[in-house]
């Protein structure tokens, strides 16, 4: 009788192992990028980015389908360079949590999209260089955002970027002042 009790108790902690496993498994699928790199904020990453290379930096901030990183970030005698980045465009990650942070857990803030991130950038008026995923540099001013695209001002005049085709908007903290 005790031999059949225990192996009635291994049946059911090998089928409660393997239970355990595919929940396991089916959780983590859930998982994104962005949540990883939430929780990833505030530490020092290396990312390879489609159509710009490497950026290696501080992550600053994490929004759904975005993260900001700046390079230099106090270092003495360096410009600081910030770096607006589509995580569409982000092929490899080194340097993340092992955690993630779930959107639900985000501030309201941390929350907004590219779009917003992009309008931060057209306020403040600085020159900045916008990539593309096909590696196209563009030495522009933004100006509007729209939906789907921002409006760059550039010395031959105006260009509308597709958000999809952004990897990322470079700006430094020398950068000139439109007017």
């Amino acid at each position: 009788m005790d031999d059949l009790e225990a192996q009635a108790e291994a049946a059911y902690d090998l089928e409660r192992h393997i239970d355990l496993a595919d929940r396991s498994r089916a959780e983590y699928a859930a998982v994104t990028l962005a949540s990883r790199l939430a929780a990833s904020v505030g530490g020092d990453v290396a990312l390879h980015v489609t159509g710009v290379g490497a950026v290696a930096g501080r992550l600053d901030r994490v929004g759904p389908d975005w993260c900001a990183v700046s390079i230099n970030k106090g270092a003495p005698g360096l410009p600081r360079q910030d770096w607006v980045l589509s995580l569409g465009a982000i092929a490899l990650v080194r340097g993340a949590s092992e955690r993630s942070l779930p959107e639900v857990a985000w501030s309201p803030v941390a929350k907004l999209g590219l779009g917003s991130a992009l309008r931060q950038l057209a306020e403040d008026g600085r020159r900045c260089v916008v990539r593309l995923r096909d590696g196209a540099a563009h030495d522009v001013v933004l100006h509007r955002v729209g939906a789907d695209f921002v409006e760059a001002q550039t010395g031959a005049g105006r260009l509308l970027v597709a958000c999809s085709a952004l990897a990322g908007v470079h700006s430094t903290s020398e950068a000139s002042r439109s007017g």
